[in-house]
C-alpha cells in the first residue's frame, strides 16, 4: 500500500493483566495521528480469565508457535470470540459518529514469551475475526521482529514518538505504560527511541491482591497506602539478572513469578501490596538512568496510572514530574490499543515497527500479517 492518506484502523490489544479487550479507533497515516474515535472495553468474565490462566501455564509446554497444548486451544476461542464482539460493538459505535473503520489491528493474547528461544506466540484466530468483523485484520505483529533477532517487544514507541509530538512534550520525553509489565521508551531530542520493558507492572500487585481477597486489582492504590515498603525484598526483586541487561530488552509476565516468595508471605497483606508496588516503582526509575540525559517529565499509561499511591511512589524514587496520559491530552487507558491500530496501517504501508533501540532486533524491522 502506497497511499499514505489517514485511514480509521480499530486497534485491539488484550494485555497480560488479562482484564479484558480495550478497542479503539485512530484515524493515522501510520506516521502522525489526525484525531482519536471512539473506544469501548470488553472486560473478561471471571470464567473467562480463569481459562486465561490456565493457558499461561499450559503455554510453558509449546515449542512451535502453532501448537496450543492443555487450556490453550480453548483460551484462543474465547480471545477470538470476546475480541469479534468488542469490534462488532465498536462499529456500530462508531457508525453512530459516522466513522467507518478501514482495518484491524489484532494484537490477540500474548501467552508465551521466550525471544532468546526465538518463540513468542499470540494466540486468537486473525480470520475468524476478519470475517466477522468484514475487515482486513493485521495481526501476529511480534513474530517477525523475533525471528530476526529482536525481543519482540516491546512495540508501542513508535506510536510513543507520534503521541509525543501530538502532545508537544519537550524532549527528552519518557511515555511509560504501566500493564502487567511495565515498558517505558525514551524519546531524545532527534527522535532517536530507546524502548524497553522495566520490569514486573501491575501483574505481581495484581495477583497479590486476587489471591488475598479475590478483588482484579488495588483500587487506587488503597492497600499499598495502609502498609509500610520492605525495602530488604525491593532490593531482592533489584538484584534478579534482568536488570543488569543493557536496553533495549524484555520480560514475559510470568519472570518474577515467586521471586522472595517466602520474605513476602512473612508480611501483612497491605505490607506485601505496599513493597511490590515499591518494586514496580523502583525498577522503573532503575530504567529511566538508561537515558543520555535526566527525564524530567514521566507520562504514564495504563492501568497503573489510576493507582495513586503507584504514581506517588514513581515521582518520589524518580525524582521526575509524574503526569498521567490523560492530563496531557492522551489516552491513558486505551493507548495501547490505539497503538496497534496505528502498527496497522504501519503494516500497510510497509513502514517499519520496530526498531534496534526499541527491541534490539538489527534492522528496523516491518512487523504484522495481513489477513482478509
Amino acid at each position: 500500500m502506497t497511499d499514505a492518506r489517514p485511514l480509521w484502523a480499530l486497534g485491539l490489544m488484550s494485555g497480560t493483566s488479562l482484564d479484558g479487550v480495550d478497542a479503539a479507533l485512530v484515524l493515522t497515516d501510520g506516521e502522525s495521528v489526525d484525531a482519536f474515535g471512539p473506544t469501548l472495553f470488553r472486560p473478561y468474565t471471571d470464567a473467562e480469565r480463569d481459562v486465561l490462566r490456565a493457558a499461561l501455564g499450559d503455554a510453558t509446554a509449546i515449542a512451535r508457535r502453532d501448537e496450543r497444548p492443555g487450556a490453550v486451544a480453548e483460551a484462543e476461542r474465547i480471545v477470538t470470540d470476546v475480541h469479534a464482539a468488542a469490534v462488532s460493538d465498536l462499529l456500530a459505535k462508531a457508525a453512530g459518529e459516522g466513522i467507518s473503520a478501514d482495518v484491524v489491528g489484532f494484537h490477540g493474547q500474548t501467552v508465551f514469551h521466550a525471544p532468546d528461544r526465538g518463540l513468542t506466540v499470540q494466540i486468537g484466530d486473525a480470520a475468524r475475526l476478519s470475517s466477522a468483523a468484514g475487515l482486513p485484520v493485521v495481526h501476529d505483529f511480534r513474530a517477525a521482529d523475533v525471528a530476526a533477532g529482536g525481543q519482540g517487544a516491546p512495540l508501542v514507541p513508535v506510536y510513543h514518538r507520534a503521541l509525543a509530538s501530538r502532545a508537544g512534550l519537550d524532549r527528552p520525553a519518557a511515555i511509560l505504560n504501566v500493564g502487567g509489565v511495565a515498558n517505558v521508551t525514551l524519546i531524545d531530542e532527534a527522535g532517536g527511541m530507546l524502548a524497553f520493558d522495566t520490569g514486573p507492572g501491575n501483574a505481581l500487585i495484581d495477583d497479590c491482591v486476587a489471591r488475598e481477597t479475590g478483588a482484579r486489582f488495588d483500587q487506587d492504590g488503597s492497600i499499598a497506602a495502609d502498609g509500610v515498603v520492605n525495602e530488604a525484598i525491593v532490593g531482592m526483586f533489584l538484584a534478579h539478572p534482568f536488570f543488569q541487561v543493557r536496553p533495549p530488552k524484555s520480560l514475559d509476565r510470568m519472570a518474577f513469578h515467586g521471586l522472595a516468595a517466602a520474605e513476602l508471605a512473612a508480611l501483612s497483606f497491605a505490607d506485601r501490596v505496599a513493597t511490590l508496588t515499591a518494586v514496580t516503582a523502583a525498577t522503573v526509575a532503575l530504567g529511566l538512568t538508561a537515558a543520555s540525559k535526566p527525564v524530567r517529565t514521566l507520562v504514564v499509561a495504563g492501568g497503573g496510572a489510576r493507582n495513586r499511591t503507584l504514581m506517588g511512589m514513581l515521582a518520589a524514587r524518580t525524582g521526575a514530574v509524574v503526569a498521567s496520559a490523560d492530563s496531557v491530552g492522551l489516552s491513558g487507558d486505551f493507548l495501547e490499543a490505539q497503538a496497534f491500530g496505528f502498527l496497522a496501517v504501519r503494516r500497510l504501508r510497509r513502514l517499519p515497527g520496530s526498531y534496534p533501540g526499541t527491541t534490539g532486533v538489527p534492522v528496523e524491522t516491518i512487523g504484522g500479517v495481513v489477513t482478509g
